[in-house]
């Protein structure tokens, strides 16, 4: 009986100690199902740029910036914004945000508002100051915003111990990334050559940027030459130095090395922008950032945003075929490279997360592709306008029928057709197919048939996604692929085509594995990716999906 009891007391210890041991087994499994987040995230968005910039200059590359993200990262090779226009503001809003104008409200760089009867900037904010200037250039915020950023989420999720900080030459490039809790969004202000920032993130500058502004930078940058790193005639991949529908640098009549900047810019700092060391002195003030604020040192995961805004400038005033072009993207190389360096530095390689993308892409310029014998054309500004004005007098009598033309949507006087007893759906459409008539339009449509009707696919799809019912304009047209609504030198973007829509989209660092996907993909599934991988709430306007599966 004794011996019995024994057996029985050692069976149920037996037992009991596997249960413990499994239990303990299953919390550490448990446990290795989420590890930790990375100790620092750094967004990085490259202005203007096309998919094919990856590649197009890759023999001169260096090993350490876009070969390193590419080589060592995750390239989904079809990736694509899902909505029309594409303009510098929507692209930050939609990467930020993970979906679409109709969605975040954020449909052009600006927009006609009904209510307050004027265009407005897609961050202004007359409600808040300058910090850093003494001119308007820092009265903005992301007010306009209508939803929460993925960098909102990351300070939601932590109380706010996590750091946020945006940097960038353009204000919305900085703001709208930064989204509404940003711990600093800092951008260029061209008067007084200094980063400035805004009421709405703090009452003054910190001491760092302070002292960053000390060094005069784009004084030292701008007391140079611009000049080719490499001998001119071996940029094969670009047109001849000097053509005739490049528009230049003001100040210089041709459009040709080296540009003497000490001579052309005068008193004017803004003209940094428009070289490549706009971007240099970007990635300074993003380094100084993370030296300054500790990013990522300090036990909590930090985002650091930077967008690169000279590639943009320059695009549009050169064209993605000039020599000016790709000796910016090969500069801009050896900028990406250092901010990769310096980041795994501070933090330790595998402790950041990297993203490489664009705001969207760029359009050959028109008079290239006509002498190249491909249908191409350039509408003045003002065409569309004018021509609607005439017509609507013309069926409608005297009146101020139309009260802007924007964003390649035209703004009726509701006002004035309400007053008139007419049918607003019957005006609309009788403009649209008046619309339709001019050179270079492709196709039409009327707000209010955008609101009775859904499309799940094609370009209607991404007309829809970038409407939104209390901003965008009555009538919305598209242009024929390679037509533009621009002067005929230079180039520009905003369309549904190709070359505007399909943009890189590069993972990098920890928890990502080399590998490469001709997926479909679209930028506003950034957001929602790496709320997945940090196990935090997607931005409350979030409709994009999480992509891990396609990095397993």
């Amino acid at each position: 009986m004794k011996d019995l009891r024994v057996n029985v007391i050692l069976m149920l210890f037996v037992f009991l100690t596997a249960c413990a041991v499994k239990t303990g087994n299953e919390s550490k499994t448990t446990e290795n199902l989420y590890p930790e987040r990375p100790k620092l995230i750094v967004g990085i968005v490259v202005d203007q740029m096309r998919y094919d910039f990856l590649f197009r200059y890759w023999d001169r590359y260096s090993q350490d910036g876009f070969k390193k993200l590419l080589n060592e990262g995750y390239n989904f090779q079809n990736a694509n914004y899902s909505y029309v226009p594409t303009y510098t503001a929507p692209g930050h809003a939609s990467i930020y945000t993970g979906t679409t104008p109709d969605i975040n409200g954020i449909i052009g760089n600006s927009w006609y508002s009904r209510e307050l009867g004027r265009t407005i900037y897609c961050v202004e904010d007359k409600s808040v100051k300058s910090v850093g200037a003494v001119t308007s250039a820092g009265e903005m915020s992301p007010r306009n915003l209508l939803s929460t950023t993925i960098t909102d989420q990351l300070k939601l999720a932590t109380n706010k111990r996590s750091k946020v900080i945006a940097v960038a030459l353009k204000d919305r490039g900085a703001v709208l990334p930064g989204g509404f809790m940003a711990d600093g969004a800092y951008w260029y202000d061209g008067k007084s050559g200094n980063f400035i920032s805004s009421t709405f993130y703090q009452s003054e500058l910190p001491g760092w940027v302070t002292a960053f502004n000390a060094q005069k930078l784009p004084g030292k940058y701008l007391d140079q030459n611009w000049e080719t790193l490499y001998p001119i005639d071996s940029y094969k991949n670009s047109t001849a130095d000097n053509v005739s529908y490049e528009e230049g640098l003001k100040g210089k009549e041709e459009s040709i090395f080296p540009y003497e900047l000490a001579q052309l810019k005068g008193n004017d700092w803004d003209l940094i922008k428009y070289t490549p060391f706009g971007n240099t002195i970007t990635k300074d003030l993003a380094l100084t950032a993370l030296k300054a604020e500790q990013l990522g040192q300090r036990g909590e995961t930090d985002f650091l945003s930077v967008s690169f805004s000279s590639t943009d400038y320059i695009g549009h005033n050169f064209g993605p075929n000039s020599v000016e072009a790709e000796d910016t993207y090969l500069r801009l190389d050896a900028d990406i490279a250092e901010i990769i360096a310096e980041a795994e530095k501070a933090v330790g390689k595998g402790n950041v997360l990297f993203f490489l993308t664009a705001d969207h892409g760029v359009a050959n310029i028109p008079a290239y592709m006509l002498e190249e014998r491909i249908n191409a054309g350039a509408i003045p500004y003002s065409i569309f306008g004018d021509s609607v004005k005439q017509y609507m007098a013309k069926a409608y009598g005297p009146g101020n029928w139309l009260l802007k033309s924007t964003n390649q949507q035209l703004y009726l006087n509701r006002k004035l057709i309400a007053e008139k007893k007419m049918d607003l759906a019957e005006v609309q459409q009788q403009v649209a197919e008046y619309a339709l008539t001019l050179d270079g339009v492709s196709r039409t449509i009327t707000a209010t048939d955008l609101q009775r009707t859904s499309w799940n696919h094609g370009v209607m799809q991404l007309v829809e996604n970038g409407y939104n019912a209390k901003r965008s304009g009555d009538v919305i047209l598209q242009l024929e692929t390679n037509w533009q609504v621009h002067p005929a030198k230079g180039t520009t973007h905003g369309s549904y085509s190709t070359y505007d829509i399909h943009v890189p989209l590069v993972w990098y660092g920890w928890q990502v594995k080399p590998g490469k996907s001709s997926t479909k993909v679209s930028i506003a599934d950034i957001a929602p990716t790496l709320a997945t991988w940090l196990n935090i709430q997607e931005p409350s306007g979030s409709t994009g999906k999480a992509l891990q599966e396609y990095m397993k």
